[in-house]
């Protein structure tokens, strides 16, 4: 190589460049998302609220409503306005009286015990109510531990007096989390929408590497797998915010822009049909670039029009997305046509013929692109939003925010897991209540517990994530706190640093959990000084360390004790995802009916499909963590998922059939076709499907379906009766693969270690 030759530094400088631009591309992704603008609010109304009670009634005062503020402010994170009081209230609710029974036992070291004790279990059995229990169950634990690091107090008026404070910061900040939600609510629906763009953004360029030389499809699979289950977990979020109460022009805009975006997830999920045939013919190689680059485009575009809701961009400001139909057009060779496409011509007649796969394929890109276009049009305003099922039923849609005792009630067998949980939660308390009451130096003891238990999770993997992230955190945390208390700062100096660590720890909580154990770090400690103000003048930080050390390892040993692993829950869950298949399958293959007043269960039996796949996905990475000799066989868990979603994309193609190519159906033969594939589903998921009915020319049991004539594009019956065999034959293989994940752990543990064979479609 000629050493005057330029274009390795270039090279390199273009590189360099495009890292940089991507960084700040992900910085400011990060800087302008809900969770940073939410942890704002948070900073805001605690150092608000802590100012005016500290100038209205002194510090001890405002230390004590600061606790109030602070565990009355986990639960506070983007959501629906209706009722958002009652998503938060529970935490003062509760936490007010836990705070004034342990200031009432303090000088009991056994009462106090079991006091604490009784308030772990208490607060860890919250999170039988799932996502809206876990910020609640963190409200009580703190409630107790930070009562806890309050000196003694002598007399029942300092316990009610401090209790009153208590209450009256966790009101003012009721106050101010249901002003901020109406406040912020168009800038939440517009940061959750531009989340999801960026996640499905992200789907598409996983699937673009999938059309390139030599791809990795079991790396690639097992990254989609993680990528829709994240998806899936935005999807419901922004559901809850950006359908609630879709009546003004901006909210029924950004609500047709979320279920286009559902729809373009349907149409990349049928971009694995026929894929690995594709891969395998020369003819198509040569093309598969172009394809791979419409993808990589529509992403990149996703991203961008991702980026305009979060810079607040509106009309025209908003970024085109241009069609790329013409340049996929270009790309492919042509088809060729006859003067009469339905005359039989067996020459012409391939049914493998990789181009009209091809073609078919370029479709399916090419529908993720109209939906795109869609979007973009739609946050311009070009085109008015369809919404007539969600404007009146969008309380179908989001999550319920009802406090009900039925949760609860199922959580209370031996088995169950949160039970475990809290059980296991208990012991590792009371264990480090007592190992803190004996140590040689002076222990908080508080400090033990509180590393306990926001160590322990309810599965080992995220236990051993947080223990690792929580010591490095307090580490650093301590460092920091060291620093800010060297020049002796005043109260309002603390308040101020103790308002921007929780907003910080808000921020960060569900991204990097590092960041909010060092923030949280420094708040913790923080709170601590103020509440023993003219108790303990400072802090030693190896001691600190110290408790950290021993919390996060008592936190980790009892993660062996009652465990619940992932394999006593996969089950349940395996029963759900395909209980969740069949009723989507039934009203998708029912979408054809004129009498159908909506499609709206068709929408709620999809969103259902998705989640239990998504939970379904996220407890198999979970037993990653766990001992080899209990953790289940994964690969008969992967190919239950890469089944489902096959069969989700065989249904989704049916349903471009049924509703985009409406009037080159033949409906005499369609109509008793989709009834008896309904059937055939049915049946195979049921377990009742020994010997389903075949729906078109195909052979009982055989998977691999002949295609029909590709040039025959005046009548697509054909195509139609062949994904429905595809979608029966995948049925069957989904309860075949189903059984094979029942029976491992019953003694048939070899035959679900069988190889599983890769399928083309």
């Amino acid at each position: 190589m000629n050493r005057s030759d330029p274009s390795p530094p270039a090279a390199l400088a273009t590189r360099s460049l495009r890292r940089a631009q991507d960084w700040l591309h992900k910085s400011l992704h990060v800087l302008l998302s809900q969770y940073v603008a939410n942890g704002l609010t948070v900073s805001l109304g605690l150092v608000l609220i802590m100012l005016a009670i500290f100038e209205a009634a002194g510090l001890a005062a405002a230390s004590t409503a600061a606790v109030g503020v602070m565990i009355t402010s986990l639960p506070d994170v983007p959501a629906p306005r209706r009722r958002k009081i009652m998503q938060m209230l529970p935490a003062p609710m509760l936490g007010a009286p836990l705070f004034m029974l342990v200031q009432l036992v303090r000088h009991d070291e056994l009462l106090l015990g079991i006091v604490v004790a009784a308030a772990t279990f208490l607060a860890v059995m919250m999170m039988a109510w799932g996502k809206r229990g876990g910020p609640i169950c963190f409200s009580l634990l703190f409630s107790t531990l930070f009562s806890m690091a309050a000196p003694p107090v002598a007399s029942l008026q300092q316990i009610a007096l401090h209790g009153a404070w208590f209450v009256a910061g966790a009101g003012l900040y009721l106050l101010w989390a249901v002003f901020t939600t109406h406040l912020l609510n168009r800038r939440f629906r517009a940061q959750l929408l531009a989340e999801c763009l960026h996640s499905f953004a992200q789907i598409l360029r996983t699937q673009s590497q999938r059309f390139g030389p030599r791809p990795d499809h079991n790396a690639l699979l097992a990254r989609m797998l993680q990528q829709q289950a994240a998806l899936a977990d935005h999807l419901q979020n922004t559901r809850d915010l950006v359908l609630e109460s879709p009546t003004t022009p901006d909210r029924q805009r950004l609500a047709a822009m979320l279920l286009s975006l559902l729809e373009a997830r349907d149409h990349q999920l049928a971009c694995d049909l026929d894929l690995d045939f594709l891969l395998e013919h020369s003819a198509t190689v040569a093309v598969l670039p172009a394809l791979q680059l419409a993808l990589d485009s529509t992403a990149a575009r996703l991203e961008t029009l991702g980026m305009d809701l979060l810079l607040g961009r509106r009309g025209t400001a908003v970024a085109a997305i241009t069609d790329l139909r013409p340049e996929l057009a270009g790309a492919l060779p042509p088809r060729t046509k006859r003067a009469d496409p339905l005359a039989p011509d067996p020459l012409l007649v391939d049914t493998t013929d990789p181009l009209a796969l091809l073609h078919n394929m370029a479709d399916r890109i090419g529908h993720i692109n109209d939906e795109a276009v869609k979007m973009a049009a739609l946050a311009r305003g070009d085109i008015p939003p369809g919404l007539s099922a969600v404007r009146t039923q969008w309380q179908l849609f989001v999550s319920t925010v009802h406090w009900s005792w039925k949760p609860l009630l199922g959580q209370l067998s031996w088995s169950a897991p949160i039970l475990r949980y809290a059980l296991r939660c208990t012991l590792a308390v009371a264990a480090g209540y007592a190992v803190a009451l004996r140590l040689p130096w002076v222990a908080h003891e508080y400090w033990i517990l509180l590393t306990i238990v926001v160590v322990m999770r309810g599965n080992l993997a995220q236990t051993v994530q947080r223990r690792n992230a929580r010591v490095a955190g307090t580490l650093l945390g301590c460092a920091l706190v060291m620093a800010v208390l060297a020049p002796h700062p005043g109260a309002r100096t603390i308040f101020g640093v103790i308002a921007l660590s929780m907003g910080l720890a808000h921020a960060f909580a569900l991204r990097r959990y590092l960041f909010t154990s060092i923030a949280a770090t420094v708040a913790g400690l923080l709170q601590a000084h103020l509440l023993l103000a003219g108790v303990e003048p400072g802090f030693a930080m190896a001691e600190r360390l110290a408790d950290t050390l021993l919390g996060a390892l008592i936190a980790w040993l009892f993660s062996y004790v009652l465990p619940a692993w992932e394999r006593k829950q996969l089950p349940a869950l395996v029963l759900r995802s395909t209980g969740a298949q069949a009723r989507h399958a039934q009203l998708a293959l029912a979408l054809l009916d004129e009498a159908r007043a909506s499609d709206l269960p068709w929408r709620l039996a999809r969103r259902e499909a998705y989640n239990s796949l998504s939970d379904l996905t996220l407890a198999a990475q979970r037993s990653l963590a766990e001992p080899h000799k209990v953790r289940p066989a994964l690969e008969p868990l992967e190919a239950l998922q890469a089944r489902s979603y096959q069969l989700l994309a065989q249904l989704t193609a049916v349903k471009s059939l049924l509703l985009l190519h409406r009037a080159q159906l033949n409906l005499a033969v369609v109509r008793p076709a989709l009834a008896r594939a309904a059937g055939c589903i049915e049946a195979e998921l049921s377990g009742t499907g020994a010997a389903a009915p075949e729906i078109g020319p195909a052979v009982a049991g055989q998977p691999f379906q002949p295609r029909p004539d590709p040039l025959m594009t005046l009548d697509l019956t054909p195509w139609l009766l062949r994904r429905l065999d595809l979608a029966c034959a995948m049925a069957r293989e989904l309860r075949l693969t189903q059984a094979r994940v029942l029976t491992w752990g019953s003694g048939s543990a070899a035959t679900a270690q069988a190889p599983i064979q890769r399928q083309v479609l």
